[in-house]
């Protein structure tokens, strides 16, 4: 199944500006990558402390574009500027992880809505990654394999959050919204094994 992660090279094209200015001012990829996390983790603590005011989770859609651009200026930075370290492959992978759970768990604050659903949702998502990055342990590249990778649940929480915001989308709805995404986050985990071995052979 296609996955938004294939739009990146298109949204890389239209980032390079940019990225060869900051390239110029001296910002490295690392600095990018924390800054990312760090803003999605102060946002996260902020939903999670006033879930209540329900107006703070249209954040979510707007800070989901930025941080997505971001992600693209950081690896833009890496391998086309010659940053590229193992420091830095921790802190891509690391940082990811950390960011989205940050911005995932507040939803289980909200009135009606499964914080269970929303737990499980977080917990495959770090499984599907991890599988994702097990693919060079076993000779492959690696994965990512949609259809529910990191950009595709940027979108879906984007859309939640924008739902949320707006009061268009009740808790039943959420509920129902979050257990798709846990079933294509198992179908998620399934490709990237499956296509992992298939390439290692």
């Amino acid at each position: 199944m296609p996955s938004i992660y294939q739009l990146k090279p298109a949204f890389q094209n239209l980032l390079r500006p940019g990225v060869e200015r900051l390239y110029a001012r001296g910002v490295t990829a690392n600095q990018v990558t924390l800054a990312a996390a760090l803003v999605s983790v102060l946002l996260g603590a902020l939903l999670a402390a006033f879930s209540h005011i329900t107006w703070l989770f249209a954040l979510i859609p707007l800070w989901m574009l930025l941080r997505m651009a971001l992600n693209a200026v950081d690896g833009m930075l890496a391998r086309e500027f010659g940053q590229q370290s193992k420091l830095g492959a921790y802190l891509n992978e690391l940082c990811d992880v950390i960011a989205d759970s940050a911005l995932y768990l507040p939803f289980a604050l909200l009135a009606g809505v499964s914080p269970l659903l929303v737990i499980v949702v977080v917990l495959l998502a770090v499984i599907s990654e991890y599988a994702g990055v097990l693919g060079p342990m076993v000779g492959a590249s690696r994965r990512y394999d949609g259809p529910m990778g990191k950009s595709d649940r940027a979108f879906c929480f984007g859309v939640l959050g924008a739902g949320v915001a707006s009061g268009l989308l009740p808790a039943l709805w959420i509920n129902l919204l979050l257990a798709l995404i846990l079933a294509l986050l198992l179908y998620t985990l399934y490709n990237r094994i499956r296509h992992g071995l298939a390439e290692a052979v």
